[in-house]
């Protein structure tokens, strides 16, 4: 945030997590879903976790990461941000530099601590979109990755059907412009065969 009224933020709107949570709820899992600011109602039958902020998030998932057998990151947290936060409404100037600072990396963070859980990451890119998100998978030492494609022509964010790869070490799966709830049952079900072959349930 930049001032109490003023904040910087990015095209995510939650669909894609709250589908995922719905799903995960069907199947019968027991679901905390962890959430910013968004239009969209809860799924019933969830822990539901409101947050704000990054330093919010992380305080989350500390408390609640230890008590589940996977995690899925598909929240779309900032990758920066501002030095300084302003106490009171920042005047209207002609020009206004601000500073910004790296968020921290929490689920590779969180990743090296993980256990014998699962932890499944979300990446965005626009060029090379798997090769990239493949890599951060192993750099970040996740168990699997959702690799999502933007371009000017494809926005994926909202009820837009979505170009997806689901990336494990063993193998690569693509769905192309697939529904969020499309997008989400094949997720659940990759992820319940990811933690069969660990022994998690």
């Amino acid at each position: 945030m930049l001032d109490p009224v003023r904040f910087i933020t990015n095209l995510s709107t939650g669909e894609m997590g709250y589908a995922i949570a719905r799903e995960a709820k069907r199947r019968g899992l027991q679901v905390t879903l962890i959430s910013g600011p968004t239009a969209l109602t809860p799924p019933r039958g969830v822990r539901f976790v409101p947050i704000l902020t990054v330093g919010e998030l992380d305080k989350a998932l500390r408390e609640y990461f230890f008590r589940h057998d996977v995690l899925i990151m598909a929240a779309a947290v900032g990758d920066f941000i501002p030095t300084r936060r302003s106490l009171s409404k920042i005047p209207r100037k002609k020009e206004w530099k601000v500073a910004f600072r790296q968020t921290p990396d929490l689920v590779a963070r969180i990743a090296r601590r993980k256990g014998k859980r699962l932890v499944i990451g979300f990446s965005l890119e626009t060029n090379n979109w798997i090769r990239r998100s493949e890599r951060k998978r192993r750099k970040k030492h996740l168990d699997g990755i959702v690799a999502n494609y933007y371009s000017p022509r494809h926005n994926p964010f909202g009820r837009t059907p979505a170009h997806v790869a689901l990336i494990d070490e063993r193998k690569t799966r693509i769905y192309r412009l697939r529904s969020k709830e499309t997008l989400a049952r094949g997720l659940i079900q990759w992820v319940i065969a990811l933690a069969k072959t660990r022994h998690i349930i």
